[in-house]
């Protein structure tokens, strides 16, 4: 099972692959696909939801609400802080 900080990692680091900083953006409810059962408890995939916005209320991803949906991306104001974050779980960043 995943802790709050890998899910939180997981997050950031699918939005670095995607190329979601600043002004490209990714749905809010992509965030939530390709993860598997087993990483979670009984909360499942809401537990990504939580943990997306968490990092919303944070400043670490920015939210850009649109006619069809929530849109999300990396802040790029914190460029280090989210790298350095990722780092710790994904060395390879």
């Amino acid at each position: 099972m995943l802790t709050d900080e890998q899910i939180k990692a997981a997050i950031l680091f699918k939005l670095h692959k995607r190329g979601n900083w600043g002004g490209s953006h990714t749905a809010f409810d992509n965030l939530k696909k390709g993860w598997k059962d087993e990483n979670f408890g009984k909360h499942g995939v809401k537990l990504v939801d939580k943990m997306a916005k968490d990092l919303i209320r944070q400043g670490m991803i920015v939210p850009k609400p649109t006619s069809y949906g929530l849109q999300v991306s990396h802040n790029p104001r914190k460029n280090g802080e989210i790298i350095e974050f990722m780092k710790k779980f994904f060395p390879e960043v």
